[in-house]
This record gives structure tokens, C-alpha cells and sequence, in this order.
């Protein structure tokens, strides 16, 4: 690798890096901010954004399916659609992160109020998304990445942590969102 395609490298990592902890800890602050003061944000109840942990599961849902076609393209060589579907899940996964933060800054937390059994399996899907959120980030920026400047042998290295979590990720988002639709 070149001087400045190093130095390249280096500054893009440093990006995904700041990103990597700087999403988390926003999004942490957000779930301990007080319902009162996300409700003075001054957007109602009755507000377009109120609609919007549908728009998560199916940002969620479109996200998911976008990797599994990425990887049924590049199992069958076609590298120019397996980057595009790359892309449009990465997008999709960006345009969530939005959503979720301008949600969650203005409305309070939705409570799981399910008992018995189905309580336990609940809270199991949610910090298990939870936890997996995080290492998601950095580990599907850095393969799009590798990919994207086509470093094949450090993409495919990344790729066999990041795709499994980002899908776990994805899907776990619709399943949230689907234990928790009666409580929004």
C-alpha cells in the first residue's frame, strides 16, 4: 500500500472508529434522557413520528433482506450487484439510525408490558439485539470498506463476524418491533 492510500486508510478508520463509539454513547443518552423532557421536544402524539417504529422494522426487515440477496450475488460471482445490495443495506441501516434517534428524542420509551413466558423470550430478542448493536457498527462499516476499496482478503476476514451479527441485528429490530407494537 502507498503512502497516501495509507494515510487514506488510516483516516477512514479513524471515522469508523469515532463513529463506532460516538452512536453508541447518543444512543444510551437518549434511553436515560426523562420522558418529560423528550415530550417538551414539542412534537405530539398524533405527529408522522410517532409512526415511526413501523418504519424501523421495515428499515430493519428491507435491511436484512438486502444481505441476504448480497450474499446470493457474490456466491454467484455477480460482484457489481453484491455491492450494490451492500449499499442499499448499508442505507437502509443509516436512514434506521436516524429514524430511531429522532424517535427516541422525542417520545418516550415504549414499556414491554407481556407476562409469563413470553416476557423472558422478549427481554432475551432485546439485549441480545442490544449488545450485538454495537460491535455491528464498526464491523459493517469496516467490510463495506475493505470491500468497497476492494481489499478481498481483509474483507472476507471481516465479513465472516460481520454479516452473521448484522443479520442477527436486522432481524431482531423486526422481532422488537413486533413484541412491543400493542405498548407504542
Amino acid at each position: 500500500m502507498s503512502n497516501s492510500n495509507s494515510t487514506i486508510d488510516n483516516k477512514v478508520l479513524r471515522v469508523i472508529y469515532a463513529l463506532s463509539a460516538i452512536i453508541p454513547i447518543a444512543v444510551g443518552i437518549l434511553m436515560i434522557i426523562p420522558g418529560e423532557w423528550k415530550v417538551s421536544m414539542g412534537i405530539s402524539e398524533n405527529s408522522r413520528v410517532s409512526s415511526l417504529p413501523l418504519m424501523h422494522a421495515i428499515l430493519n426487515g428491507a435491511t436484512f433482506v438486502f444481505l441476504i440477496l448480497a450474499v446470493i450475488a457474490v456466491k454467484k460471482k455477480r460482484i457489481t450487484i453484491h455491492r450494490t445490495f451492500m449499499i442499499i443495506a448499508l442505507v437502509l441501516s443509516s436512514l434506521f439510525l436516524v429514524s430511531y434517534v429522532v424517535y427516541h428524542l422525542t417520545h418516550p420509551s415504549a414499556r414491554f408490558l407481556g407476562e409469563g413466558a413470553v416476557r423472558y423470550i422478549y427481554f432475551a430478542i432485546l439485549i441480545s439485539h442490544i449488545i450485538l448493536s454495537v460491535p455491528v457498527i464498526p464491523l459493517a462499516l469496516l467490510s463495506v470498506y475493505r470491500g468497497w476499496t476492494n481489499d478481498i482478503k481483509r474483507h472476507k476476514k471481516i465479513v465472516k463476524f460481520s454479516l452473521p451479527v448484522w443479520l442477527y441485528v436486522s432481524l431482531t429490530g423486526v422481532l422488537v418491533y413486533l413484541f412491543m407494537q400493542p405498548y407504542y
